[in-house]
């Protein structure tokens, strides 16, 4: 235990350091923001895959791997899809607006109030995001090192505020690969093996795991619609994932580098999905299957080692929590705080302050609340419910117009809690009625009254 604590001290300390380096290169707003537009395919591509594979994707994968089977993979499948599809579709034009925020790009199509809207129902995503992977954070530590949950949400969490509101993406962006290579070694090169090895092989496999877990549908064609639905769509519109297309130096770092973070999500999401079906014959009856990560890591791997797993672990939850953290910053800085002022955004400084305020205000939530796939489930049925359709109305059809856009968003985010509330943070109909709710708010308003004067097309 003492030599485990010891590794993952050692790699906050290099987290430490390699943040700090962030510091000299963020000398202005872009750089803080976005890197200076300059990130190239190596940096780009490990910066792309650390923010999108979190908490929910390494945790979750395993558990859903130990529940179900291979068919644990879809989690990771959709996230590596809309990854696919927002780099080989929107990626080039986003790319030419030289835009800091999602809200942004509404605000070539909309009236500057869709911008405002927007930004509140993107800054509650990012925020809840970052808050549920502060709290795995600590739960991990918790878990592994029985560190007190108070303890470990400040060292974690700490961590990520502090080297997030120093050096902004260039920060991110270098610790981001460090986090990279040791969620890789890890998690593929380390714990999936051994627990294979551990679980008796892949003759095991055959012998002691039911058929349905090697049924790539077994997990529920309804799950597999929902998750598609919310981690597909999420990625495609999502404030921190959009703020790190913004950071490649030209389309095809974008395109090509984007895609090899697709196919890197898919083949972590197998990753998890194993390592899961290896801890069911190791620890066939766990009484909490949300802890199955962390006990499987316990069971298989010797002191040291699993040390160094659970820094891959941490790896992954800090890298989508300062993601989402400077994203939630950037769109309090860029399209509320100005809204609320009457006056345009800051310079550099007020980056800094603005990425402190909301890390103290992540801190403040993540002790707060207690059931973290409920929050993402809010989250991300939120962000899609509430953006997803005036988004790409925005993109897509000329006769959208800021009445439909404010609608359908405050309709679909309005019907999304409304269902959450009635049914269960769980139940699948949020996101059916929300997206159906935004839909018809949409395309009424839009018909029923006139364009903005001079909406501005979006490239293609």
């Amino acid at each position: 235990m003492n030599l485990d604590l010891l590794v993952v001290v050692f790699y906050f300390l290099v987290i430490g350091a390699v943040g700090w380096l962030g510091v000299r290169r963020a000398t202005t707003k872009e750089d803080y923001l976005v890197a200076g537009r300059n990130l190239g395919p190596c940096l780009y591509l490990g910066t792309l895959s650390a923010v999108v594979l979190g908490g929910a994707s390494t945790i979750g994968s395993v558990k859903l791997g130990y529940t179900y089977g291979i068919s644990g993979v879809w989690l990771c499948g959709a996230l590596g899809a809309g990854i696919v599809v927002l780099s080989t579709v929107l990626a080039k034009p986003l790319l030419q607006l030289k835009l800091y925020t999602v809200s942004q790009v509404l605000a070539r199509r909309y009236h500057p109030a869709a911008r405002v809207t927007s930004g509140a129902i993107m800054l509650a995503y990012d925020l809840m995001v970052a808050v549920t992977s502060i709290i795995a954070i600590g739960s991990v530590m918790q878990v592994m090192f029985e560190l007190p949950f108070t303890t470990s949400i400040l060292l974690g969490g700490g961590l990520v505020v502090l080297y997030s509101t120093l050096g902004g993406m260039w920060s991110l962006t270098l610790t981001d690969i460090i986090q990279f290579i040791i969620m890789t070694v890890g998690l593929m090169l380390v714990l999936m093996p051994m627990s294979i090895v551990k679980a008796g092989g892949w003759q095991a496999f055959g012998s002691l795991l039911p058929a349905s877990y090697y049924q790539l549908s077994s997990i529920g064609l309804d799950t597999i619609l929902v998750f598609f639905l919310i981690y597909f769509f999420g990625i495609l519109i999502g404030q921190d994932i959009w703020q790190r297309v913004f950071t490649a130096r030209s389309a095809n770092v974008a395109r090509y580098a984007g895609l090899g973070a697709g196919v890197y999500c898919v083949l972590y999401g197998v990753t998890g999905a194993l390592i899961g079906m290896a801890g069911k014959i190791v620890l066939p009856q766990l009484a909490n299957t949300d802890g199955a990560f962390a006990a499987i890591a316990q069971a298989v791997l010797p002191a040291g080692i699993s040390g160094l797993v659970a820094a891959a672990a941490l790896a992954a939850l800090m890298s989508t929590a300062s993601a989402c953290l400077l994203a939630s910053s950037t769109i309090a800085l860029e399209d509320v705080l100005p809204a609320i002022r009457k006056r345009p955004s800051g310079g550099l400084a007020a980056g800094r302050f603005t990425t402190l305020i909301m890390g103290v205000i992540m801190l403040g939530l993540a002790f707060l609340v207690r059931d973290v796939m409920a929050a993402l489930t809010l989250a991300y049925n939120l962000l899609v419910g509430g953006m997803l359709i005036p988004l790409v109305g925005a993109i897509f059809w000329q006769r959208a117009t800021s009445t439909g856009a404010i609608a359908s968003m405050l309709a679909g985010s309005l019907c999304v809690l409304g269902l959450m509330y009635y049914h269960g943070i769980e139940a699948n109909s949020p996101i059916y009625g929300g997206l159906l709710a935004g839909g018809v708010a949409f395309v009424v308003g839009s018909l029923l009254t006139r364009q903005s004067p001079q909406p501005q097309a979006l490239p293609e």
